[in-house]
């Protein structure tokens, strides 16, 4: 009886270390079968992209079989040009900057509208005597040197009434918040509401902001979800799944914000630390402008995209033969 008795308790020994190695293979399996996409910011990890860090750090990105890497850039041109160029499988970009390139026959395509609104808005203090575009004139903007904020002032401008001519666009680089908290400038292009102006008034600066979409600028996607046409001819089915994840991602800190801003702040850059406090101000600013009302996140206009382009065009910051509709996919 006493050796049946341990020839049984030997068959279940082995019976269990089989089942256990058996379900470590298939969970090793699982692991094996995730497919590896990569992701490049447009900028270091900060507020707008808590959807992003709540989809992976909720397994959303899991469930739909990713493992997505999600990297900074070590140049903010680096995104559309990586992605282009078939390094990265996605990059955030701005909705302007997809038909620039698609211009200059860079093949890329946005897939989804992150923020469907500018962020990027004329700043002046909030004791200036700017009260709108054609009170610029004789005055200093500083900006970053970049043509499309050029493109905003002078529409601007026109639309108010004033001569564009009259105002001096002054390269202050990327120090926006020291040009304005020194007055070495009249006004701002290139900030953003929901970081420098918030920066600014953190440190006693106060701002009034004037929306480039309330004088003649489309109210353009501020950032996008850019893929390469060759990666969505040859992958598609991966792109849609991530689109899942994040919108789950999206609807998460939407609905539990405190919770989505700190999973963001685990993967802060440690070179650019976030300030818990502007975060979070960053973020009740951002979710109503990226709520896409009765439409699913992330979806685009075809209407918005025809706007953005005819005004481009206007502008000659894109050639005519440019087609909006080529620009864009939804899912």
């Amino acid at each position: 009886m006493k050796k049946h008795f341990f020839v049984l308790v030997s068959l279940l020994l082995l019976l269990v270390s089989a089942c256990g190695k058996e379900a470590a293979e298939q969970t090793s399996g699982s692991a094996a079968k995730l497919q590896k996409v990569s992701l490049m910011l447009d900028w270091y990890p900060n507020a707008v992209h808590s959807f992003l860090f709540a989809a992976k750090e909720k397994g959303y990105f899991k469930e739909q079989g990713l493992d997505v890497d999600i990297q900074m850039p070590a140049d903010t041109n680096d995104p559309l040009r990586l992605v282009a160029a078939d390094k990265i499988d996605m990059a955030i970009s701005y909705q302007p900057e997809v038909l620039v390139a698609r211009g200059e026959n860079i093949p890329v395509q946005s897939i989804a509208a992150l923020v469907r609104h500018p962020l990027n808005q004329l700043m002046v203090a909030a004791d200036s005597p700017i009260q709108s575009p054609k009170d610029l004139a004789g005055k200093t903007i500083g900006y970053p040197t970049i043509p499309l904020d050029e493109a905003i002032i002078q529409t601007m401008v026109e639309s108010d009434g004033g001569d564009a001519k009259k105002v001096k666009m002054v390269d202050v680089g990327w120090d926006l918040i020291p040009a304005m908290a020194t007055k070495r400038t009249d006004a701002l292009m290139g900030g953003f509401i929901n970081h420098e102006k918030l920066l600014l008034e953190k440190e006693d600066h106060p701002i009034r902001t004037l929306n480039p979409a309330d004088y003649g600028v489309p109210d353009y996607y501020e950032l996008v979800l850019v893929a390469s046409e060759k990666g969505l001819k040859g992958k598609k089915d991966v792109y849609k799944k991530f689109i899942e994840a994040i919108t789950k991602g999206q609807k998460y800190v939407a609905d539990h914000p405190e919770e989505g801003l700190s999973l963001l702040m685990k993967h802060e850059d440690k070179t650019s630390p976030l300030e818990g406090d502007i975060e979070s101000k960053s973020l009740e600013i951002l979710l109503p402008l990226m709520d896409a009302k009765e439409k699913p996140f992330g979806y685009q206009d075809p209407e918005t995209w025809e706007k953005v382009s005819e005004w481009l065009k206007a502008t000659k910051m894109i050639k005519s033969g440019v087609k909006a509709g080529d620009a864009f996919i939804n899912f």
